[in-house]
């Protein structure tokens, strides 16, 4: 599986080195990114196209990672949470395995039941 997973890799590297070679032209040309919001303008210097991809590619890493962090502290303070309930509940199953078990005799139930009518 480890083989099909670095051929599957090298072959879509390969295919993306081709698309950049084929295309170099229009991803050289510059441009300029503004942002004109009511309460805030703001404009990028001139760039390359290739640039700006490459940013927002690294701004998606890192906001994908980000994301999974937060998600794995969730995750880790609930299996916290839940583990602790499993070790009072084992504590209060382990209470109850202590208790001495009881026995009465027949006769005894039957000397009960006639004192109660």
């Amino acid at each position: 599986m480890k083989h099909i997973k670095a051929i599957i890799s090298l072959l879509l590297m390969l295919l993306v080195v081709i698309l950049i070679a084929e295309n170099l032209g229009e991803l050289s040309k510059t441009l300029k990114l503004k942002v004109d919001l009511y309460f805030w303008a703001c404009e990028t210097p001139q760039m390359a196209f290739y640039l700006v991809i490459i940013i927002v590619f690294l701004l998606g890493i890192l906001i994908a990672g980000l994301y999974g962090i937060i998600e794995r502290f969730k995750l880790k303070n609930e299996i916290r949470i839940i583990s602790r309930g499993n070790r009072e509940k084992d504590k209060e199953l382990n209470s109850f395995r202590n208790l001495p078990i009881v026995e009465t005799k027949i006769e005894d139930k039957e000397s009960l039941e006639e004192s109660k009518d």
